[in-house]
């Protein structure tokens, strides 16, 4: 839906999916894990999730999938369940199924109708995982909505 494209570049021009755009991880579904999750490659996460993500790949929350945590970091996160926390992405995208409340910090970003936000986008120019980088500050659901 949001898309910036300065160099004109077309689809046919786009290199293959990286092992960084690729799942190699699956938190399944009745599964509940609370901590910190870094590194590189992609998870799918089915279950529930409490804590801290920072992935050098892509994050996938399926329908049955819940997260609770103050900041997501990755290059790509695809949103079909349930997120409660900041993110911050070079692409974001909230499929039909899937609800955010915490602000997003995005390059990319795009939502199937039906999709749900609650909370701020910043688009930017470019996206750096980096951990030296400042993170954006912690969800907070009672602080007031910026119109």
């Amino acid at each position: 839906m949001f898309r910036r494209n300065p160099s004109g570049a077309n689809a046919a021009q786009q290199p293959s999916a990286s092992v960084t755009e690729r799942v190699t991880s699956i938190l399944g579904a009745g599964i509940n894990w609370r901590g910190n999750l870094r590194g590189s490659g992609g998870i799918r996460i089915e279950g529930t999730f409490e804590g801290e993500i920072q992935v050098q790949g892509i994050i996938v929350v399926g329908e049955t999938g819940r997260v609770a945590c103050n900041n997501i970091r990755a290059n790509t996160v695809v949103v079909a369940g349930t997120v409660r926390g900041n993110i911050s992405a070079e692409k974001l995208e909230i499929r039909s199924t899937g609800r955010v409340w915490g602000d997003v910090y995005v390059v990319g970003f795009s939502t199937e109708e039906g999709a749900f936000l609650r909370g701020a986008v910043r688009m930017e120019e470019k996206f750096i995982l980096d951990p030296s980088q400042p993170q954006a500050p912690p969800y907070n659901p009672n602080a007031p909505i910026p119109y």
